[in-house]
């Protein structure tokens, strides 16, 4: 009898990608990813990971591989954890006759354009926006809607390509940074313009059409959009859970979703919760929910996909929180201490670093950035920031400033600089 496999279109090799790989072999499943890439999972050796190079923005191509694959496994399911590849996805399963959601809900709402409209015609609150796609369409937009302005690219994911436009300078700087060859597009280039919705974040972690918890986030320092700390279940009133939920689950309703996982993000605005973005996905860690409630969301998911029932029930009700080491400077990492101090703290449920020392640091203003993350847990809200503060605390890293013609002694070019 063939061996159950399951498919990982584009894992992540150090994020939800291998919480994937091994949610999947505890299901007993033989995991197999399909990247562009395949030598960046060469850190599964151990894991013994099959990784296969296909072209994966090919749909063709990777119909050829997983027919191929059919002939020496069952293949019980199809999915991935990054955005951009959900649509093919979504479509592999359709040509196999495999559990996965609808492909043109999931190319509507990856279409952050499409996705407002969507929204705007249900009558979803969202920030103005414009598309534009041209440097002059980007600033009648800017004129139209009134500074400050977020500009992103219309596809696209993790923060990258995100920036918070406060002036005309600023402006030009990012349409030039996105047209002018600087960034990297997976479709034809086109910018979203809109309006800057002031207020706490929020993100809405559904699976189905049930809304597991809302977490709060807070970003690092403007212009960008760096996710720096998070709690789960964020502090809300019974009314203000009530109101995120609501407005979450019309955005299924509005972009045909409700099959699988799902993060809506959303800002408290003066007008009450307002739509950011709604990513038919998990969000950036399912860790918390985990931590709190008890609740594996990639487990979970992985029996949907493979067409078993999923239980989504707490086992119990903590707090949890977690707080990104994100450097405050470019350069070459030439350590990062403190590392078991924290992770030993009472009440840290982990510390990930993913950068090693002699790493070159290059801010690039998207997810990226982070050097690491630390998680707590507690019974209370005031318990699990303190540990978490602690353990934070604790830990300390170094970087040296790239040398810059011109611009001091290359002693001082070579002196470290600390920070947490």
């Amino acid at each position: 009898m063939a061996r159950r496999a399951l498919i990982l279109v584009e894992g992540d090799p150090t994020g939800n990608g291998l919480l994937y790989v091994q949610a999947a072999q505890r299901l007993g499943l033989r995991p197999i990813i399909l990247s562009a890439d395949p030598a960046q999972y060469d850190c599964l050796e151990t894991e013994s990971i099959e990784a296969i190079r296909v072209h994966t923005d090919d749909l063709d191509a990777l119909i050829r591989e997983c027919s191929r694959l059919w002939t020496t496994y069952e293949i019980a399911g199809i999915t991935c954890a990054k955005e951009w590849v959900c649509a093919r996805v979504a479509k592999l399963c359709r040509r196999f006759d495999l559990p996965g959601p609808n492909p043109a809900s999931i190319e509507r709402c990856c279409d952050k354009f499409t996705q407002r409209q969507l929204l705007a015609e249900a009558g979803v609150p969202i920030p103005a926006y414009r598309l534009a796609e041209n440097a002059a369409e980007v600033e009648r937009a800017a004129t139209e809607i009134g500074l400050p302005v977020v500009v992103k690219p219309a596809v696209g994911n993790g923060s990258t390509g995100v920036r918070l436009c406060r002036d005309v300078d600023e402006l030009a700087e990012h349409t030039t940074y996105l047209l002018g060859g600087k960034h990297v597009w997976r479709s034809s280039p086109k910018i979203l313009v809109e309006e800057f919705a002031r207020g706490s974040h929020y993100a809405a972690i559904i699976m189905g059409n049930e809304v597991i918890g809302i977490e709060a986030a807070g970003f690092g320092p403007p212009p960008h959009f760096v996710y720096s700390e998070g709690i789960f279940p964020a502090p809300l009133t019974d009314d203000e859970h009530e109101r995120i939920a609501d407005v979450s689950l019309s955005c299924l309703q509005a972009l045909g979703l409700g099959w699988g996982p799902s993060c809506i993000e959303l800002r408290w605005t003066k007008r009450g919760p307002v739509v950011i973005e709604v990513n038919p996905r998990l969000g950036g860690t399912p860790q918390p929910v985990q931590l709190a409630y008890g609740i594996d969301l990639i487990t979970e998911h992985l029996k949907l996909v493979i067409g078993e029932e999923w239980d989504l029930r707490r086992m119990h009700s903590h707090i949890a929180a977690w707080r990104s080491l994100l450097p405050d400077r470019d350069g070459t990492l030439d350590w990062i201490s403190g590392v078991s101090r924290a992770a030993a703290v009472p009440g840290v449920a982990d510390v990930k670093i993913y950068v090693k020392p002699k790493t070159p640091i290059v801010r690039k203003g998207d997810y990226q950035d982070s050097l690491g993350c630390v998680f707590a847990v507690s019974p209370t809200l005031a318990q699990t920031k303190a540990i978490l503060q602690r353990a934070v605390d604790l830990i300390d890293w170094s970087t040296t400033p790239f040398p810059t013609v011109g611009a001091g002694s290359a002693e001082q070019e070579r002196q470290p600089q600390s920070g947490r």
